[in-house]
């Protein structure tokens, strides 16, 4: 394996969970972990054997030198990351079980990433080398600052040829759809991947897919082909892609994944897991969205790329916290059918 240079930039934040299912009231004591979208998808190419730096502002104190020291734990760089603005995000969660969902708290108006600037960073320091900068739709939520900031990272990745993946990661409790497409729709020209679920594509781009449903479960896979050949005409994508969630329950989901070739026109769906129990399934997403881009990162075939996504993400339901730990070998494991759990001896 070619080691590859990946870049992701974004919010990490504290996070704050109730112990063993209970619901916040009920609640003494929270569960301390670390994680935000693109922190979780630079763990996971790190975690796969890829040099994958984090850039981002936390407060120059104890609370933002926790946070690095997370990332540095599971080999990420950290030489980018500015030490400004007041206060780390956080976030609380409440983790939901069989009919009863999970819930998010956010705690994170006026924190460090929501006030930095261009200035703050090196970009072309930051680029340097690099084959490929991801990043979500959840950044230039945080505030007009971060969006801003967002395209100036954007305009400097393209400046260094790098390959640009976006997870589009609608979040109602940051922005307004309206918001959300006015902005985002202009930093499309950036992407050459793009990763959001039907619901991402019509809150953040304002495609409609037809009868899929990501809240009921029912998958109409026609509808997904249709809406990704609508996106890569308007916004030339290399590659769109979506995972695929049945919510049979909080406990239990089906999980699959489809991907459509922009310069072919080919559409592929990959195989489908039944993840029952899950453990925790916040950064499920991320650890997708870090799986296909290590499968891209790899140079595998563009439908090889996609199950090492998807089994690298049915593993992350069975972890707790937001980052995906679990290792190559046993992500190919899967990926190549087995999926017993019988006690490795």
């Amino acid at each position: 394996m070619k080691v590859k240079k990946i870049v992701t930039m974004g919010e990490i934040m504290l996070r704050l969970s109730t112990p063993n299912n209970e619901k916040f009231i009920q609640a003494d004591e929270f569960d301390i972990n670390y994680g935000g979208g693109e922190a979780n998808v630079a763990v996971s190419c790190a975690n796969y054997g890829h040099k994958a730096e984090f850039v981002t502002a936390v407060p120059d104190n104890e609370l933002g030198e926790c946070a690095v020291a997370a990332l540095r734990k599971y080999n990420v760089q950290t030489d980018h990351i500015a030490r400004c603005g007041e206060r780390l995000g956080i976030y609380y969660l409440e983790t939901g079980a069989s009919m009863r969902p999970s819930k998010v708290v956010y705690d994170r108006a006026h924190s460090s990433i929501s006030t930095a600037t261009a200035k703050d960073f090196d970009f072309d320091a930051i680029f340097e080398g690099a084959d490929w900068f991801h990043f979500t739709g959840i950044t230039p939520a945080v505030s007009d600052s971060a969006a801003v900031l967002t395209e100036e990272a954007l305009k400097a990745a393209k400046k260094h040829g790098v390959t640009v993946s976006v997870d589009l990661n609608f979040r109602k409790k940051l922005w307004s759809s309206e918001k959300a497409q006015k902005v985002m729709t202009n930093l499309m020209q950036y992407v050459d991947v793009c990763i959001g679920n039907e619901e991402d594509a019509e809150l953040v781009l304002g495609f409609k897919p037809g009868k899929t449903n990501v809240t009921s479960g029912e998958l109409e896979l026609a509808g997904y082909k249709s809406i990704f050949e609508q996106m890569t005409a308007k916004f030339n994508f290399k590659y769109a892609i979506s995972s695929l969630r049945v919510s049979h329950s909080a406990s239990d989901n089906g999980w699959s994944a489809c991907i459509y070739n922009g310069a072919t026109g080919e559409f592929y769906h990959s195989k489908t897991y039944r993840i029952s129990p899950i453990v925790d399934r916040v950064g499920g997403g991320d650890s997708f969205a870090g799986g296909v881009i290590t499968g891209f990162l790899d140079e595998k075939d563009w439908k090889a790329a996609l199950e090492f996504g998807v089994a690298a993400s049915a593993l992350k339901h069975t972890i707790p916290g937001d980052f995906n730990l679990v290792s190559r070998k046993e992500v190919e494991a899967l990926a190549g059918g087995d999926g017993s759990g019988r006690v490795q001896r």
